[in-house]
């Protein structure tokens, strides 16, 4: 706990002097494509913040992972095996296609 409290427009006078810019952005889904997952975050709260000329971003909210669909193709190709199997071969690999495709061929 801060031994302060944070007057959110004092806070936000201090963030203007510091060169701080911040927009709260009205999102409805944020998508995040990392190599071989997405994560999707429904209903977030996004925050955009100006930083000396750098723009970063806050997002909370709950996340859900999926594996992309063309891993999934691309194992169950390469494995000849449903892309259900191939998917849950992903998962267990934590989306690892050779690891996935080693445990189907076993």
């Amino acid at each position: 706990m801060l031994p302060f409290s944070l007057d959110p427009k004092k806070m936000q006078a201090v963030m203007k002097q510091l060169g701080i810019k911040q927009e709260e952005i009205d999102a409805e889904e944020v998508i995040i494509k990392a190599k071989g997952k997405e994560i999707i975050i429904k209903e977030p709260h996004v925050t955009k913040m100006n930083v000396q000329g750098q723009d970063m971003f806050q997002i909370t909210g709950n996340a859900e992972e999926k594996i992309s669909k063309e891993d999934v193709k691309m194992v169950a190709e390469t494995a000849d095996v449903s892309e259900e199997e191939a998917e849950k071969a992903l998962e267990k690999a934590d989306g690892d296609l050779a690891k996935a495709i080693m445990l189907l061929k076993k």
